[in-house]
């Protein structure tokens, strides 16, 4: 394989730290910013002088989005990235408008420090006809909320101004059910992140496949070319090797018993994926997969594991429109397009959620 090295890409370090320093001193946050070997920029007008220099240079640059309190999820979007791009680039940015006012925005977890040396700690070894090059995270846009929504932002969307992104029809199904403004302050963000990043490419997981999904039309309805709805890729779901736990930052909420019981979401998805593929009828497949989060709830019971274990919703919804299955329809009456099994389960106060898609997931998975 051959690439273009990084250490033609004239990226001066002296002009990376004294470009923090200036911005240090007009942000009260960014004076508090831990010391890091990855480039952090916490305005929009700083990264884009350095994104005008990788334009310059032909760069490809790669994007992962992410709320922080990094984990295996977000760093297997980070390897992809580094494999496939000169350039990659992770933000960190806390969402208000994807926060309901009864939501956990203010206890989300907020781990800088560890995240930057996670970071830190990717690489991707790349040969070429010049030798051996070691890709690493590029930067890392850490914007503030007053950087990322100039004219402000209210959690009660009857209280908000401004300008925000809709994607109509396609977001008060499976978890804008439960979430009615999710979607809403989601597709408002990305679509802030995709005009200031500019990404060749972005990276989003499958455990947030509607969220994912959603991107893609945007992108296409809008028309972005940076990155456009192909360059726009869903990277299966990482799991806990011993549970099938989804990862998730949300998991740091759950206490020991509540891991112990973590797992019965998914669980209960891959039964209902079992049923539905042996020819069993949409109802039915849920039927069983109910069982699953019923039959667990009574064992830990019996064995003293004391948790409030609630099943949100489980559900099978198009993947191309997010409409509900009918509930009489099977594998076999359904049709080619891939179906989506997804389901959200309380633990005591942590919502967990997680997904399977039934069919030809490399329609999506790509």
């Amino acid at each position: 394989m051959s690439t273009v090295r990084w250490r033609s890409l004239n990226l001066d370090v002296r002009h990376l730290k004294s470009h923090c320093v200036s911005i240090s001193r007009m942000s009260t946050s960014a004076k508090l910013l831990p010391t890091s070997t990855v480039p952090i920029y916490t305005t929009v007008a700083s990264y884009r002088e350095w994104r005008r220099k990788a334009f310059e240079e032909r760069k490809t640059v790669g994007f992962v989005a992410t709320m922080g309190a990094l984990h295996e999820g977000h760093i297997s979007l980070v390897r992809r990235s580094l494999t496939e791009n000169d350039l990659t680039v992770v933000s960190i940015f806390v969402n208000p408008a994807q926060f309901a006012p009864h939501e956990d925005l203010a206890t989300y977890p907020r781990t800088l420090p560890q995240d930057l040396e996670l970071l830190a700690a990717q690489s991707f070894a790349v040969t070429d006809q010049d030798g051996l090059e070691i890709r690493k995270a590029s930067a890392l846009f850490l914007p503030t909320v007053a950087e990322m929504y100039p004219s402000g932002i209210s959690q009660d969307t009857t209280a908000q101004k401004g300008t925000f992104v809709e994607v109509k029809g396609y977001g008060h199904q499976m978890e804008g059910k439960s979430r009615p403004t999710f979607f809403r302050g989601v597709a408002t963000v990305v679509t802030k992140l995709f005009n200031a990043i500019e990404p060749t490419n972005a990276y989003f997981g499958q455990k947030d496949i509607q969220q994912a999904l959603l991107l893609k039309r945007m992108s296409r309805d809008i028309l972005l070319s940076h990155p456009d709805p192909e360059h726009i890729h869903i990277v299966p779901t990482a799991r806990d090797p011993s549970t099938g736990l989804a990862l998730s930052s949300r998991n740091a909420y759950l206490t020991k018993h509540g891991i112990q019981v973590a797992h019965t979401l998914h669980k209960a998805l891959k039964v209902a994926d079992h049923a539905w593929n042996s020819g069993l009828t949409k109802i039915q497949a849920i039927e069983e997969a109910i069982k699953v989060v019923e039959t667990e709830k009574a064992l830990a019971q019996s064995n003293g594991i004391e948790v409030d274990m609630r099943l949100d919703y489980l559900e099978l919804n198009n993947s191309h429109d997010f409409e509900v299955i009918d509930a009489q329809s099977t594998k076999s009456l359904h049709g080619p397009h891939p179906v989506i099994l997804s389901g959200a389960l309380w633990v005591d106060k942590t919502r967990l959620i997680d997904n399977i898609i039934l069919g030809n997931a490399n329609t999506i998975i790509v």
